[in-house]
């Protein structure tokens, strides 16, 4: 496994509901698992890296629905919540190709030879190894951008005390249309 330290005040994005007390709550993954944690596991926050990350993870919420981004009414949206790290956090690189063949995943990831969406299935016995490595989560390649091109962080926070700040949450038709 292939360790990175994560640039200090970067400005991670996660999509979240209006009517989300707490945008950087992190039981929920906690609870359900994520591509990266098992279900009823460590406490997880799933984030985006950039903008064009965020954007695509919408465009996956809504891909089973009857409507585009442009049909969303501005206050029925998902706003975007932006938050801070505390510093110094180390975490597995799965992006680079390097990071990638060392966790054993196809060079291919996101996707496996024949074009496929790798599947959860291998994820979660990475997340646990980063975490017995004391590492704080897993930097990857977007499963929802093409060729993985985006990048996303699964943080696994270091103690219960340990949390994002949240910066600022801007509402849907601020954000996504930028």
């Amino acid at each position: 496994m292939i360790e990175e330290r994560l640039t200090d005040g970067h400005r991670w994005l996660r999509i979240c509901q209006h009517d989300w007390a707490d945008p950087l709550d992190d039981s929920h993954a906690q609870r359900r698992g994520g591509r990266w944690n098992p279900p009823d596991s460590w406490r997880t926050l799933y984030l985006n890296e950039d903008l064009v990350t965020a954007r695509l993870n919408v465009e996956r919420f809504i891909d089973d629905q009857p409507y585009e981004p442009e049909d969303l009414r501005a206050d029925a949206g998902p706003e975007l919540a932006i938050a801070i790290l505390p510093r110094a956090q180390r975490v597995a690189d799965v992006h680079t190709p390097e990071g990638v063949a060392a966790v054993g995943l196809p060079a291919t990831y996101p996707t496996d030879t024949r074009g496929r969406l790798v599947t959860h299935e291998p994820c979660p016995r990475i997340g646990s190894q980063a975490r017995q490595a004391a590492l704080r989560g897993i930097r990857s390649r977007s499963a929802q951008a093409p060729r993985g091109a985006g990048r996303e962080l699964a943080w696994f926070p270091a103690t219960s005390r340990s949390r994002a700040r949240l910066q600022e949450r801007l509402a849907f038709e601020t954000w996504y249309w930028a």
